[in-house]
């Protein structure tokens, strides 16, 4: 198979990924912005908004590796030019990964109270948290479908049809929102944050059902269940498992995070909710190019294509960090236009203000981690990511941030951690894949 890449493949591939991988924040952003501007208790909503948030991707982030280990897999197959041996695969993945949702949703529904003053919320900011996700927690099966659907798609190499999806549930979500949240006078009644939620759920509907429609009329991968489990459904568990425990690893992050700047009071977990959606919106942008590094170094791994796979690498080091440094560029000129898009709190601004150069800077840095971390995952070399995210976590952010908030750094600490953090992941991956690459290439 041909191995020169070229920036039109990637693009070809990393474009619409960036489109579908934006949808994700996109949701989550349309809430914040929305509900921080409603006329009752929006900064409140706004906490709450974000609690959740910060709970429901940590279940779609363990869950949602779905998506990496089937496009592992299938574009490993691709590679080799034998993708008939591995089209039963998705349906049995789907079916096992739906089903857990199913049984995360009876687990944490009736502790939802629980769940939310592990984060520190109290008063209004939990009976918010409450309300909201005992509604959006419906949306998690449908979502987990979605994610299982695309990650077939990238397997075949296709980013469009996952792209269009996301561009349809991002768009309902958006429209959704607005009707729900504000209301229509005299049709339908305001419903403030409970209404941020029926938006977020219907829309994970439809994305799911158009991700069925596409997927059964655009491939010859099929939907129906059925046993014996294919051969390659063991490397998919333990591929999902090192994820797992990688995206557990992750999640620490984002809990103790969320849970400090809680404790710090309701303006600084509002700013952080804020300051911490921007920072997903980079990191799905910059996604786009790590998902294209992971559906071709599969490809290209497949089909034992080494020196393709260091000029990939190679690329994508200088588009990853040329992109990250124009999202920084671009938050800097809106400095000031982004706080007030989603809120009008004194307040809130100012300690957003205070850490937004932060997220800004790390953003370059954010394009080298998220790309050589996409790579590894199309290579299927789950343990090294799930190594990475353990030593990066615990030995880094952890201490560092307990550190900086003993010193009442308060955000300044949360902020500085995730940058040190952010370095310790990228890093290794950098070094290991040339060290373990270069001499093949250079035999081959």
């Amino acid at each position: 198979m041909p191995t020169n890449i070229n920036l039109k493949q990637i693009n070809k591939l990393a474009i619409p990924a960036l489109i579908a991988g934006v949808s994700e924040p996109i949701l989550s952003l349309t809430d914040t912005a929305i509900v921080g501007n409603i006329p009752i208790n929006a900064t409140e909503s706004l906490a709450a908004v974000g609690i959740v948030g910060a709970f429901i991707s940590m279940l779609i982030w363990v869950l949602g590796q779905t998506r990496s280990a089937i496009s592992s897999i299938v574009s490993q197959y691709v590679g080799a030019d034998n993708v008939d041996a591995v089209k039963n695969l998705p349906a049995q993945a789907i079916f096992i990964i739906t089903s857990l949702s199913i049984l995360i949703i009876i687990g944490t529904y009736p502790f939802a109270q629980s769940i939310f003053k592990l984060y520190n919320a109290s008063g209004l900011i939990l009976d918010y948290s409450v309300d909201y996700y005992k509604i959006r927690v419906f949306g998690f099966p449908f979502t987990l479908f979605t994610i299982a659907v695309f990650g077939t798609f990238r397997g075949l190499q296709n980013t469009y049809y996952p792209m269009l999806i996301a561009i349809i549930g991002a768009t309902a979500n958006i429209v959704l929102d607005f009707i729900l949240v504000y209301g229509i006078e005299g049709y339908i009644p305001a419903m403030h944050i409970k209404g941020a939620a029926y938006a977020s759920v219907i829309a994970q509907f439809l994305m799911a059902i158009f991700s069925a429609y596409y997927l059964l009329t655009k491939t010859n991968i099929p939907l129906r269940f059925s046993f014996p489990f294919h051969p390659e459904i063991k490397r998919f568990i333990v591929m999902i498992l090192n994820l797992f425990v990688r995206t557990l690893a992750l999640n620490v992050t984002l809990y103790f995070a969320s849970a400090f700047s809680t404790s710090y009071g309701k303006q600084y977990i509002a700013a952080y909710t804020i300051a911490i959606n921007l920072w997903f919106l980079g990191a799905f942008i910059i996604d786009g190019y790590a998902s294209a590094g992971n559906i071709l170094s599969g490809k290209l791994i497949g089909a034992k294509a080494y020196s393709g796979l260091i000029q990939l690498s190679n690329k994508l080091i200088k588009y990853g960090i040329a992109l990250g440094t124009t999202i920084a560029i671009l938050g800097a000129l809106l400095y000031y236009p982004l706080g007030t898009l989603f809120t009008k709190d004194p307040q809130v601004l100012k300690e957003f203000y205070n850490i937004f150069w932060m997220v800004l800077a790390m953003q370059p840095l954010c394009a080298l981690a998220f790309i050589f971390d996409g790579m590894f995952k199309g290579l299927g070399k789950m343990k090294i990511l799930r190594n990475v995210l353990l030593f990066s976590t615990f030995v880094v952010f952890v201490p560092i941030l307990f550190w900086l908030d003993a010193l009442d750094y308060k955000l300044y600490g949360i902020f500085i951690a995730f940058t040190l953090w952010i370095i310790a992941r990228g890093l290794p991956l950098i070094i290991k894949f040339r060290k373990e690459f270069l001499p093949l290439s250079q035999k081959a």
